[in-house]
């Protein structure tokens, strides 16, 4: 199958749109993004409720680094960072890409940026792949939610990289572009 354009799927882009941009996440984000994800309430539907707290912040952060498609999200208005996502488990012969461990600010929270965030990395995911997954805690109502906002097709469950029950939504090409 293979990526429709025949060019390597880059993970870490830099996407603006008219609310935010995304970059890619540095070391020294770590402070910042801490100060977002330190909101007990961001987690309160999360599978791992307690991310809040600094030494399960500094795991997530760490595994995000290593990840190679992890993305700060900044308020292009105030450049505040207002949370994250990523791209996670490209799949060239699928032709498929996971979007997932994205928060935002509570403060942000109501469609328009995360509809944006999501927006822009459905576009960018779509030059590359023919399917966007989710993978989102059985429990985690509110991204659900908010998946099917966004057209995001409930489609059965999979198993995340620890082998955790999760969720599937996915977004095809076809789907995306159908009337």
């Amino acid at each position: 199958m293979g990526t429709p354009t025949g060019m390597t799927f880059e993970l870490q882009p830099v996407l603006t749109g008219a609310l935010i941009e995304l970059r890619p996440l540095r070391a020294d984000d770590s402070d910042a993004l801490f100060a977002v994800a330190s909101d007990p309430g961001i987690w309160e539907q999360h599978p791992d409720r307690h991310r809040y707290r600094e030494d399960r912040f500094q795991i997530f952060f760490r595994e995000a680094m290593a990840s190679g498609g992890a993305l700060i999200v900044a308020d292009r208005a105030t450049g505040a960072v207002i949370g994250s996502s990523r791209f996670y488990g490209y799949d060239e012969q699928a032709s498929e890409v996971e979007i997932g461990w994205s928060f935002l600010a509570r403060a942000y929270w109501g469609g328009r940026y995360n509809a944006e965030m999501k927006q822009l990395m459905l576009d960018h995911a779509f030059r590359f792949v023919e399917r966007v997954v989710f993978l989102v805690g059985p429990d985690n109502l509110r991204s659900q939610h908010a998946l099917a906002k966004i057209g995001a097709l409930r489609v059965g469950m999979r198993p995340d990289p620890e082998g955790r029950a999760r969720v599937l939504f996915e977004i095809t090409r076809t789907s995306r572009s159908a009337p």
